[in-house]
């Protein structure tokens, strides 16, 4: 999982919510998801333009690395890319930073696999065209590309 700032070409800021805080001003550990979430459909609306009406998007499983906690008062931005595409599937790596007085600093990290899925069918479906070489094409170098 890529863990340096200049490894990432996209970066969005996150709004810190108050119903995003627990009872010692932190983010709740539930939060990041979302955050990532966030981050993960900007992504895909500002580098694939993925057209849902095609193909929908399912996750299969998500990891989150908590490194430093975050607090009400941060600015933070989550960096994401994707690391892996296969034929169904793709991985997306995230980044959460917060602003400090010496430039950003990693909070967080996490990765998700997403599938690409048809909801009629209720099945797995091949990446579509588009929005895999849109990904290629905005996460390389670095990108493991195989299919199976």
């Amino acid at each position: 999982m890529p863990e340096r700032i200049t490894d990432y070409n996209f970066k969005t800021p996150i709004p810190i919510r108050f119903s995003d805080i627990d009872a010692y001003g932190n983010v709740s550990n539930t939060i990041y998801l979302t955050y990532f979430e966030i981050a993960r459909l900007s992504y895909w609306k500002e580098v694939t333009n993925w057209d849902y009406s095609k193909a929908g998007v399912i996750l299969g499983r998500s990891e989150i690395n908590y490194l430093k906690p975050i607090n009400i008062n941060d600015t933070i931005y989550c960096y994401v890319r994707t690391s892996r595409i296969g034929n169904s599937s793709f991985d997306m790596v995230y980044l959460l930073t917060r602003e400090t007085e010496n430039g950003e600093e990693i909070c967080t990290v996490g990765k998700s696999v997403c599938i690409s899925y048809d909801y009629e069918s209720n099945k797995s479906i091949p990446i579509p065209v588009k929005e895999r070489e849109s990904m290629i094409e905005y996460d390389k170098p670095g990108l493991i590309t195989n299919t199976h």
